[in-house]
């Protein structure tokens, strides 16, 4: 009984995460493609046969379909649901014309690509500002109390009393950031800077993977095996200050969370490209599924957090410059704005068929590391 309400709560979490996240994503799409006089023909939550729709004022058909892994807007003038032209596109009268996304101009199309993933952005940023305006901010600075004998600190030069303003060029505020830059090193050398005696103070060192031990023993991880981090052997004795936002600076910090999100989630994507990270760490809809179902089970509040660094996540991938994504084809209007013309339908044909073949090798890759990382 106790394994079926679990696995009721991992595909409703699931689910219900994915269908808000891919609603926000194409309502990105939809929003701005009326702006611009596009006729949206279909908006639907999921693929396959209708479950249920409705029809608007506007002719939108409004539905949920039986497969929900993803969804998509049709626009007028489209043969399915990749946003690719129909045969007979260049048949159409004006006043069709006029309302079909395929004739509308450069700047406009590239708009209403860009906007499901900026929904994304904007829909993570609105849950970080919202809990940090309710709930404030972890504000502890980054200052050394001590350093672990035989350390890659204590190596560096790391003192007692050093206060970490910068890592690699980028700005540590509190010592979270700090936190959050040694996790995404991958045992890389960073350049850090720190405040000493009112001078700054240039180091460089190598976080090292070490096993992580609470209370004399070792913390294991979801599959029962002792859990490693890299860490650089610091201790912070600060008090936790929760630091309190109005709604301006909320906004302003779930700005600023969001592309420390996005910056480290792209260097952990080169590392991988460069071999310093495994790609083993990749995730598909299994490894998402059971996140999901994790955070629900801490509560709503834990959910929603989760849910905000998927949606950054999914806008990040589907800005990624590959046929089929929303990158892809802002990378055929770059090529358009630079030829003077679009480019043909034999070549863009042949790059979504690239594309289709990278996006299900990676989908594999990705599913069959979530499959491996189950504990049987």
């Amino acid at each position: 009984m106790d394994s079926l309400i679990d696995a009721i709560i991992y595909v409703v979490s699931f689910l219900g995460m994915l269908s808000i996240l891919v609603f926000v994503h194409e309502w990105g799409h939809f929003i701005v493609a009326r702006y611009n006089g596009v006729r949206v023909e279909v908006f639907s939550i999921g693929f396959g046969p209708e479950i249920w729709g409705k029809t608007d004022s506007k002719g939108t058909r409004w539905k949920v379909s039986y497969f929900p892994l993803g969804g998509y807007v049709k626009f007028f003038g489209d043969a399915s649901e990749a946003s690719t032209p129909q045969s007979n596109i260049n048949n159409l009268t004006e006043e069709e014309k006029a309302v079909s996304f395929h004739f509308k101009k450069l700047h406009q199309r590239a708009a209403i690509v860009f906007a499901g993933p900026f929904a994304n952005f904007v829909f993570a940023i609105l849950i970080l500002a919202t809990f940090f305006y309710l709930y404030g901010q972890v504000d502890r600075p980054a200052r050394v109390s001590e350093v672990v004998e035989g350390s890659a600190a204590e190596v560096a030069g790391v003192q007692s009393g050093d206060i970490i303003i910068a890592v690699d060029g980028s700005e540590i505020e509190r010592f979270n950031d700090l936190r959050v830059q040694v996790l995404y090193s991958a045992g890389e050398s960073l350049d850090i800077d720190v405040l000493r005696n009112n001078k700054v103070v240039r180091l460089v060192l190598t976080p090292k993977l070490t096993k992580i031990v609470r209370d004399g023993e070792p913390v294991l991880d979801e599959n029962g095996k002792p859990l490693e981090l890299y860490q650089i052997g610091i201790q912070n004795s600060e008090e936790v200050v929760i630091k309190e936002h109005n709604i301006p600076s909320a906004l302003w910090a779930g700005v600023i969370e969001t592309r420390v999100i996005v910056v480290q989630s792209l260097r952990g994507i080169r590392q991988m490209i460069v071999g310093t990270r495994s790609v083993k760490e990749l995730s598909g809809p299994i490894g998402i599924a059971k996140i999901a179902g994790d955070s629900a089970k801490q509560g709503i509040d834990f959910w929603i957090r989760i849910m905000a660094l998927v949606s950054i996540s999914l806008g990040m991938v589907n800005l990624f410059p590959i046929p089929l994504l929303d990158g892809g084809h802002l990378l055929f209007y770059s090529f358009e704005a630079v030829l003077g013309r679009k480019l043909s339908e034999r070549t863009q044909e042949f790059g979504f068929r690239i594309g289709l073949v990278f996006i299900l090798g990676l989908m594999m890759l990705a599913t069959f590391n979530d499959i491996l990382k189950i504990n049987w």
